[in-house]
This record gives C-alpha cells, sequence and structure tokens, in this order.
C-alpha cells in the first residue's frame, strides 16, 4: 500500500507542479482527507467495495464542490482504479514532497514548561541555519521529562531532557554494581 500510495502522490505531485498547483493541491487533499477521516459514513461510502465507481463518481461530485480540475481528476482516478482507501497515505507522501520542493523542515520542540516566543525562534534559527532549510516548528509540553529539552527535526531526536539523564545514570549505577 506504501507503494501505491508513493506513485500515486507522485504523479498529483508533478501534474500540479506543472500547473503551478502545489500549494492549492496540498489544501484540497488536506481538506478531503480531513472531512472522509471525519465521516465514517463517507468512508464507508467511498471505501466500500458494495457501491459502484458510477455511484461513487456521483456521490463524490455531489460531495466535493469547487475544487480544482486536477484534484477531481485525481479522485475520480482514484474511484476508477479502487484504490481511494490510500488516500491518507497518499496525502502523507503528497505532504512529503511539498516539504522537500519546499525546503520545509518539520521540528517538534518539546519541554517540561511552555517555551517563550524567543527561546523558540532562537533554536528554530539555529536549526535552519545549520540544515539550510527553513524550519517549521511545533512546540508540546511534557512535564514528565522534568527539563531541558527533546529535539526532534525530521526522523531525528536529540534529547536533553534530564528525566533520559536520569534514565541512563540509572542504568549506568545498575551496571556498575
Amino acid at each position: 500500500m506504501e507503494e501505491i500510495a508513493q506513485v500515486y502522490s507522485r504523479a498529483l505531485f508533478e501534474a500540479a507542479t506543472e500547473q503551478g498547483k502545489t500549494d492549492l493541491i496540498r489544501d484540497q487533499l488536506g481538506a478531503f482527507a480531513d472531512a472522509l477521516d471525519r465521516s465514517s459514513d463517507l468512508r464507508t461510502f467511498l471505501f466500500s467495495p458494495y457501491f459502484s465507481s458510477t455511484e461513487k463518481k456521483t456521490g463524490l461530485e455531489r460531495a466535493v464542490t469547487d475544487s480544482d480540475v486536477t484534484f477531481d481528476n485525481f479522485l475520480i482516478l482514484l474511484i476508477d482504479q479502487h484504490r481511494m482507501p490510500a488516500i491518507f497515505r497518499i496525502r502523507r507522501a503528497y505532504d512529503a514532497l511539498w516539504e522537500d520542493a519546499n525546503k520545509l523542515l518539520p521540528v517538534t520542540i518539546t519541554a517540561a514548561i511552555e517555551l517563550d516566543d524567543e527561546t523558540v525562534r532562537h533554536i528554530s534559527d539555529q536549526i535552519g541555519a545549520q540544515t539550510g532549510r527553513r524550519v517549521e516548528v511545533t512546540t508540546e509540553v511534557d512535564p514528565e521529562i522534568i527539563g531541558g529539552l527533546v529535539v526532534r527535526v525530521g526522523n531525528s531526536i536529540l534529547d536533553a531532557s534530564i528525566h533520559t539523564r536520569l534514565e541512563n545514570l540509572k542504568k549506568n549505577v545498575a551496571k556498575a554494581a
């Protein structure tokens, strides 16, 4: 299923790029996937083999309005190829392609307390300078880390939390005993 999502997302991204609509298609794909995620009836209808492709296309025309023709054609293709259940994976793969094309690097900073904007901006600027990418930061509060920070940059994690240091110290003491 992942390979299917990669193929379809790449095709959609390339079509959107040719037309200069990558942002628009990303927004519409996200809105559609979110609507599907919220509505079990809509998911059942579009994912079920009991409804014909014609019925699904008719339902889609009623449910999706004011969308781009490229996006409409993409949804019809998914219905015709019986690939609609892959829509959530396609969205994630499209988002990854969009982030890469826009040199966007997702960063999550977790701290024991709410960080002030200046601290977040400083960390973001440092990561951006080191990676040469535009950084998109989200922050989380987790009192269990006690202090310090856990920074997730893409798929890498820098864990400088007091909780982790204490756990490592406990393991080292246990080994020494």
